[in-house]
């Protein structure tokens, strides 16, 4: 008989502050397609304050500054600020909870906004597009990324598996449906220029192993955000 996989449930601090230990060294399907994905959803980044809301290991922080951006991440779990740390020992990082705001810098404070992979783990999708807004310049702009909520309804969530303790650690995920996001967007006053659904097809299947089971499917959302005034 084969053995049940033991699965936990953690909260997402704790879930990610286990994972931070792993994760840029396993392949993810999801964040490999962010990876080609976001970046063409920045504008121009070269001598502009960047701040990235949910940096953890520092996986887009690299390529940001690659593009000339004076970079701050921001994480709640210090496992993963450990790894970004290490990774930019120069850049400005800081631990604070996205979900209790306000966060530590003055209104206006930066040019861009940017948050990949994170939009999925906050429950108050109206607070959370405020205060990205608060910290943007009037004419700066936001590109974020989510989990695309068509996932849920195949029970897919955000988890990773702990071989050491041999757990499935899974983590708390709120299916925010593509009208929600955007509407709290577009409440906090951001105007949106573009939204991104990347559906997984053959072609992109044949490109990461990962991929191909979810080949038909939406996998990625992604949306460019304007502040205007």
């Amino acid at each position: 008989m084969r053995d049940e996989k033991t699965v936990i449930h953690v909260s997402t601090r704790e879930g990610y502050d286990r994972w931070a230990a792993i994760y840029d060294d396993e392949p993810n399907p999801t964040t490999w397609l962010d990876a080609r994905e976001l970046p063409a959803l920045w504008p121009a980044l070269a001598g502009r304050q960047v701040i990235e809301l949910g940096c953890g290991t520092g996986r887009v922080l690299g390529p940001l500054r690659e593009r000339g951006a004076i970079v701050t991440g921001v994480d709640f779990a210090p496992g993963m600020l450990q790894k970004a740390a290490a990774k930019h020992p120069d850049a400005r990082l800081v631990l604070h909870d996205l979900g209790a705001p306000p966060l530590p810098f003055a209104d206006a404070s930066f040019d861009v906004v940017v948050s990949s992979l994170v939009l999925e783990h906050i429950a108050d999708l109206a607070g959370f597009f405020a205060e990205a807004r608060r910290l943007c310049r009037p004419g700066g702009a936001m590109a974020l990324s989510t989990m695309h909520p068509a996932l849920f309804l195949r029970s897919i969530q955000a988890h990773f598996y702990d071989r050491a303790r041999a757990e499935e650690v899974r983590f708390e995920s709120f299916p925010h449906q593509v009208g929600a996001i955007v509407t709290a967007a577009l409440g906090a006053g951001w105007t949106i220029e573009a939204i991104v659904e990347r559906i997984v097809d053959e072609a992109l299947g044949e490109q990461h192993p990962k991929l191909e089971k979810f080949v038909g499917w939406p996998l990625w959302l992604g949306l460019r955000l304007r502040r205007d005034a």
